[in-house]
């Protein structure tokens, strides 16, 4: 076995993200993209020692499990949604199994299972859209990146896990901007103007936020920036005047972006019309959205995620074990609680009325400045949130937790930060898990420090796709009441 050598093999083996493998020449090849049961043929890419790398070529014989035909026009040339070829049922089994592989012997026989969304399709309720070519000095396109491409773009506007009315919002936007040749941003040559389109949308009121991300290159192409950015805002406005158009644009921005990196970022925000945030409702609570605070992006699996998250907050053995609601809440009422990596401050609301306190604290100072407006927003005044790196702000906070929520970004937590956490000495945490791996590397820390899970479960709120959510109560062992 060499690189660039051609092989075919079955594959034996799927671990999280989206990795298949297989043995070939007493070698494990890592094949991302293949499923267990797939006949595949590779190319050998990368070769180490007693391992190997391959990039799938071509699948020559489905899985068991691929018992569906793709709904989404785009499935195969898209890189998002690789699981479409199973049925839902098939596609929870397996992020299921993914899931205990990686946490298994930190949940052993209290694992609570997946919990499906409540949408198997149209359920993002933001998404950001590249500018580029479909291929090289090919057209004008805005979409997603076709699979395994970093340039060439795949316009989308019939994706499934998106409502109809996106892809209007998206043939609007790209003939707007194709009629009057503005060039997209070259990231290579760092040239040119459009790079991304955001949109968001409230499913509870259905407003749309729109987002139009560009370098402030206009000059060089003679362009007059402001008369053709309100044409556009105008334009966006009437599209969602007409008939057959379910919802109102909120909101029309111009985020000014010239940083080198592929990123959505922003140097300066204009609005061109409307407002600058949506207003979403999850679980009887208001939250007010701008265009870069965090949120789940779907909505209706958010209130699942949350609901469980706060049921194992409710439930736990220092806060009530199996106690009736209304002595559980009543027990929380003298509790002071962090909630860590807090966003807009979602779980810390949704905590705060049968609380003490809660302090969140987030990275994020939009985010922050969000979850203060989104307090008082719901009439929460026992809320307070920090901006600033939880490795370091928590250093600031002078009250005590007694209990701690932790949300982290998908790379975990920082280890210094999570020594920092663990010398609180609570008898209580809840962790939310957006990527499992990260999970069952601080879960070791936390369990070699005297905590064990008591409660633990998936959720999902990708589907079609290899992500999962995860939620764990852990408690302290000298401090778990037997049920």
């Amino acid at each position: 076995m060499k690189k660039g050598d051609i092989c075919e093999g079955i594959i034996t083996c799927y671990d999280f993200p989206n990795k298949g493998s297989l043995t070939y020449e007493d070698r494990k090849v890592i094949i991302k993209g293949a499923l267990e049961g797939q006949r595949v043929r590779f190319m050998i890419t990368k070769k180490k020692s007693g391992m190997a790398e391959g990039k799938l070529l071509e699948v020559l014989e489905k899985s068991p499990m691929e018992n569906e035909s793709p709904e989404c026009p785009y499935f195969g040339m898209c890189g998002g949604c690789s699981y479409q070829t199973m049925s839902y049922e098939n596609q929870l089994l397996l992020k299921e199994k993914m899931v205990k592989k990686l946490i298994g012997k930190y949940v052993g026989d209290i694992w609570e299972g997946i919990v499906a969304s409540p949408m198997r399709y149209e359920y993002r309720n933001k998404m950001e859209f590249t500018f580029g070519d479909e291929f090289k000095d090919g057209p004008l396109c805005l979409g997603l990146h076709k699979k395994g491409s970093f340039h060439d773009i795949l316009q989308v506007s019939n994706c499934r896990i998106i409502k109809k009315e996106w892809g209007k919002i998206l043939d609007f936007t790209l003939d707007f901007f194709k009629s009057r040749e503005v060039p997209y941003y070259h990231k290579m040559r760092h040239e040119g103007i459009l790079r991304n389109l955001v949109v968001r949308q409230s499913f509870a009121t259905g407003e749309f936020l729109v987002n139009l991300v560009a370098s402030t290159q206009w000059g060089n192409y003679g362009f007059d920036k402001e008369t053709v950015l309100h044409e556009f805002a105008d334009g966006l406005v009437m599209l969602a005047d007409n008939a057959g158009f379910d919802g109102n644009v909120a909101g029309v921005l111009y985020t000014e972006n010239d940083s080198l990196g592929d990123v959505v970022a922003c140097d300066k925000m204009h609005v061109l019309t409307g407002k600058d945030y949506i207003i979403e409702e999850v679980m009887g609570l208001k939250f007010r959205i701008s265009p870069f605070s965090f949120f789940q992006t779907n909505t209706k699996g958010c209130e699942v995620l949350y609901s469980k998250a706060r049921e194992y907050i409710m439930s736990g053995s220092v806060m009530g074990n199996r106690l009736n609601e209304k002595a559980i809440m009543n027990g929380a009422k003298d509790k002071i609680i962090f909630d860590l990596y807090s966003g807009t401050g979602t779980i810390a609301q949704m905590m705060a009325p049968v609380a003490k306190k809660v302090i969140g604290i987030e990275i994020v100072e939009e985010a922050v400045e969000a979850a203060k407006e989104n307090a008082k927003l719901n009439g929460l005044d026992n809320c307070e949130f920090i901006a600033g790196d939880v490795l370091k702000a928590i250093d600031l906070v002078e009250d005590k937790p007694d209990v701690i929520i932790l949300d982290p970004p998908r790379d975990g937590i920082n280890p210094k930060a999570l020594e920092k956490i663990l010398a609180f000495n609570v008898n209580e945490m809840v962790y939310i898990s957006c990527k499992p791996t990260s999970l069952a590397r601080d879960l070791e820390v936390i369990t070699n420090r005297g905590y064990e899970v008591t409660r633990a479960c998936a959720i999902d709120e990708f589907p079609g796709t290899g992500h999962i959510e995860c939620v764990v109560s852990i408690v302290q062992t000298e401090c778990r009441v037997s049920y």
